[in-house]
């Protein structure tokens, strides 16, 4: 897989995680609660975090391209924060019989994480993707590889999920020495 490749399926699956959440957001307008479409849209963009963390970023942050990095693994850690209140409000609509509030609630939060997805991948994919040529072949291999295969270990969560105070200063990337 040529680094091309790899920006054109990195690129894909922003638009079909776009497109599974919306279609969740339009089943709900519809009256229907599609759990699996919305939980497998997460799992998509779960999976695609890890997939930048541990296999895009480490190597694409060793010079002048820091910066934007850390930007997008906090974002990652926002987004993964929504992710998870959209699978629990999900989770609490199925248990408590799909009231309208629980409806509205899922509806909003899936809203939420279409506009923070917009406004992460309009900076991601200009500023990130394009230097993807950048990697060493081996690391370009490593993630063509773990592309392909479709896997992001059991119980992996993004740098950042868990940092949500805004107070926190200057975030340290994982591969960093200070982490």
């Amino acid at each position: 897989m040529t680094t091309q490749s790899i920006v054109e399926t990195l690129t894909r699956e922003h638009r079909a995680i776009d497109a599974a959440v919306e279609g969740f957001v339009e089943h709900l307008q519809d009256g229907e609660l599609d759990p699996d479409l919305v939980l497998g849209g997460l799992a998509t963009l779960r999976r695609h975090i890890y997939l930048e963390e541990v296999h895009l970023f480490p190597p694409l942050s060793r010079g002048a391209l820091m910066m934007p990095v850390t930007v997008m693994l906090r974002e990652h850690g926002e987004l993964w924060r929504t992710m998870d209140a959209i699978a629990e409000s999900v989770a609490e609509a199925q248990a408590g019989g799909d009231s309208p509030r629980a409806r509205e609630r899922t509806q909003a939060l899936c809203l939420e994480l279409l506009a923070m997805l917009d406004r992460h991948n309009e900076k991601e994919e200009p500023v990130i993707y394009p230097q993807t040529p950048l990697l060493r072949a081996d690391e370009a291999a490593a993630l063509a590889a773990a592309l392909a295969s479709g896997a992001m270990p059991d119980g992996w969560t993004c740098h950042d999920a868990g940092t949500g105070d805004p107070a926190t200063p200057g975030l340290t990337p994982p591969w960093s020495t200070g982490a």
